[in-house]
C-alpha cells in the first residue's frame, strides 16, 4: 500500500509540475509593422472613410496608445531601430536603402531576435526587410547563397521582400535563396545602369498599368516600373496583387508550425506602401481608390494573424504589437489617385505633416499592444516607441544583455502592459529636421531647405528659425512658442545636444 501511495503521490507531483510549467510558458510575441500607415488611417484612431475591423479588434482587446512612435519618419531607419534598439542617426548609412544595399546590421550583433532566441524563442521575419543583404566587399550573389541576412542576426526563418515593392529586385528571398528562382534564368540587378532587355517605364510608358508621377521609371515588372534595373528571374518575380496573400500565408504557417513552443514573429507588411496594387477582392472596397483599398488589404492581413492565434488557442498568451514604420504619404511616385480620391479622409488625423516630416505625423503612428493574459483593455497617452521593444522584451523574458546592447532602447514594459501611465521621458526623432520630445513639449531643430517636399507635397518641418510646440494644447503644431518660451527652448536644445553627443 505504501508503494502504491508513493506512486500516486509521484503522479500528482508530476501533474502539478507540468501544470506549473505550462502556466509559466513565456508569451508568444508577434510584432506587426505596417508600412506608411498614418495616425488617422485606421478606424480605431478616427478614420471614417475606411473601416479596419481587425485592427479595431486588436485595439479593443488591448491598449491603444495615443503617443506611440517610430523613431524616424521613413522606413529603413525605423526598422533598424526596432531590431537594434539604437537610434539610427548614431550609425551612418541607415538612411533609406537601395534594393541592392549591403546589410547594415553586423552579423552576430545582439538584436531583438537574437535576444529572444537566447531566451528560448523560435524567431522569424516575414515581409518587408529593407535593411540590406550581403556585404560591401562581396555584394549580393542573387543567384547563389544570399548572406549575410536575417538569419545572421538572430532569425531562425525568413521570407522577405528584400527592399520595397517599388525597388528591384522584385523577388522574395526565403532564408538564403531567392524563392522560386530558375537557375537557367539567372537574375541581374543594377542601380547604376540598365541590365538586360526588359523595357523601362521611361522607354515604354504605354506598357504600364499604373502611370508614374516622379521617379520609378526603370525596369517594368508586372506592368509597373520600378526604381532600379533587373533582368532574368522570370519565374521568381512577384505579382503585386498577390503580395499580401503570399506573405500573410507564410506568417500564419510559421505560427502553425511553432504553436507548441514560444515563438517570435516579426511580420512586416508591405501595405500601404507604393505601388498600391491590392488584390482584386479588395478593389473598390473604399471610395479612395488603391490607397484606401490597400488599407483594407492590410487589415485583412492583421485579421488572418489574429484568426490563426484564435484557431490554435494561442490568443490568451500571445503578446501582439501593431505599429507603423512612419506616417502617411499620398503621392509617392505613382498615379494611383491617392490625392484626387482622398475625400474627407485624414491620413494623419489631426497631426501635421507626414512621411519624412519633422512634424508629429512623420513618426507618431498607430501603436497597439494586446496580451489578454496580462493586459486590461484601455487607452494610454504614455510616450513609447517601437525602438523600446528590445529593452522591454528583454525584461519581459528575463534576459540580461551586455551594456552595449540596445543602447537607446528603454524598458517601458510597465506602460506597454498598462501598469503605468509613464513611458519614456525623452525621444529624439529623425525626419526632415531633427526633432525632440520631452513630455508634451516638442522642439524642432532649425534647418534650411524647402518647407514642403516638391514631389510628395508633405510639410517637412524645415525652418531656419527654432520651433517649439506644446502638444497637449496644440497637437497640430500651429503655435510656435520658441520666442515666447526661450528658456524652455534652450533647455530642450541643451538636452537634445547632450543625447546626440553622449554615449547611450
Amino acid at each position: 500500500m505504501r508503494t502504491l501511495a508513493s506512486f500516486f503521490c509521484l503522479i500528482a507531483f508530476l501533474a502539478v509540475t507540468a501544470l506549473s510549467t505550462a502556466e509559466a510558458r513565456q508569451p508568444n510575441i508577434v510584432v506587426i509593422l505596417a508600412d506608411d500607415i498614418g495616425y488617422g488611417d485606421v478606424s480605431c484612431y478616427g478614420a471614417k472613410s475606411v473601416q479596419t475591423p481587425n485592427v479595431d479588434r486588436l485595439a479593443a482587446g488591448g491598449i491603444r496608445f495615443t503617443d506611440g512612435h517610430a523613431v524616424a519618419a521613413s522606413c529603413t531607419p525605423t526598422r533598424y531601430a526596432l531590431i537594434t534598439g539604437q537610434y539610427p542617426w548614431r550609425k551612418p548609412g541607415t538612411n533609406v536603402l537601395p534594393g541592392n544595399a549591403a546589410m547594415i546590421i553586423p552579423p552576430g550583433s545582439t538584436t531583438l531576435p537574437s535576444m529572444l532566441k537566447n531566451a528560448g524563442y523560435t524567431t522569424a521575419v516575414v515581409g518587408k526587410w529593407h535593411l540590406g543583404l550581403g556585404t560591401p566587399e562581396n555584394g549580393i550573389d542573387w543567384n547563389g547563397k544570399i548572406s549575410p541576412g536575417p538569419l545572421e542576426i538572430g532569425f531562425d526563418y525568413s521570407f522577405i521582400i528584400p527592399a520595397t515593392g517599388d525597388r528591384t529586385p522584385c523577388v522574395y528571398v526565403e532564408n538564403h535563396h531567392i524563392y522560386g528562382l530558375d537557375p537557367n534564368d539567372p537574375i541581374a540587378v543594377s542601380y547604376k545602369e540598365k541590365v538586360g532587355d526588359d523595357p523601362t517605364g521611361r522607354e515604354r510608358p504605354d506598357l504600364l498599368k499604373m502611370g508614374l508621377h516622379h521617379g520609378h521609371d526603370n525596369t517594368i515588372v508586372n506592368g509597373i516600373s520600378r526604381i532600379g534595373y533587373m533582368s532574368g528571374g522570370k519565374s521568381a518575380r512577384w505579382i503585386d496583387e498577390d503580395m499580401a496573400d503570399v506573405i500573410t500565408v507564410k506568417a500564419c504557417r510559421f505560427i502553425e508550425n511553432n504553436k507548441d513552443k514560444p515563438f517570435f514573429l516579426y511580420f512586416a507588411t508591405h501595405d500601404i506602401h507604393v505601388p498600391r496594387v491590392p488584390h482584386p477582392r479588395f478593389v473598390g472596397k473604399t471610395s479612395m481608390g488603391p490607397r484606401g483599398d490597400a488599407i483594407v488589404s492590410f487589415d485583412w492581413s492583421v485579421g488572418e494573424i489574429l484568426d490563426t492565434l484564435d484557431k490554435l488557442g494561442l490568443t490568451e498568451n500571445t503578446l501582439v504589437v501593431l505599429s507603423s514604420d512612419n506616417g502617411p504619404v499620398l503621392n509617392d511616385g505613382y498615379l494611383d489617385q491617392a490625392v484626387e480620391l482622398l475625400g474627407d479622409h485624414q491620413p494623419a488625423g489631426l497631426l501635421r505633416g507626414g512621411k519624412t516630416s519633422a512634424f508629429e505625423a512623420g513618426a507618431r503612428v498607430p501603436f497597439i499592444v494586446r496580451w489578454p493574459k496580462e493586459i486590461k483593455p484601455g487607452v494610454s497617452d504614455a510616450l513609447v516607441s517601437s525602438m523600446d521593444l528590445a529593452a522591454s522584451f528583454a525584461v519581459l523574458t528575463g534576459q540580461t544583455v551586455e551594456p552595449t546592447a540596445f543602447p537607446d532602447s528603454e524598458n517601458v514594459l510597465p506602460a506597454l502592459l498598462g501598469k503605468s501611465p509613464m513611458g519614456r521621458e525623452f525621444l529624439v526623432r529623425a525626419g526632415g529636421s531633427m526633432n525632440f520630445r520631452h513630455g508634451f513639449w516638442k522642439m524642432i531643430v532649425p534647418r534650411e531647405g524647402a518647407a514642403v517636399s516638391p514631389t510628395t507635397r508633405v510639410e517637412n518641418g524645415n525652418s531656419p528659425v527654432p520651433q517649439l510646440y506644446r502638444l497637449d494644447t496644440d497637437l497640430g503644431e500651429r503655435n510656435n512658442l520658441a520666442e515666447v518660451e526661450p528658456e524652455r527652448y534652450e533647455q530642450m536644445l541643451k538636452k537634445y545636444q547632450e543625447i546626440r553627443r553622449g554615449t547611450p
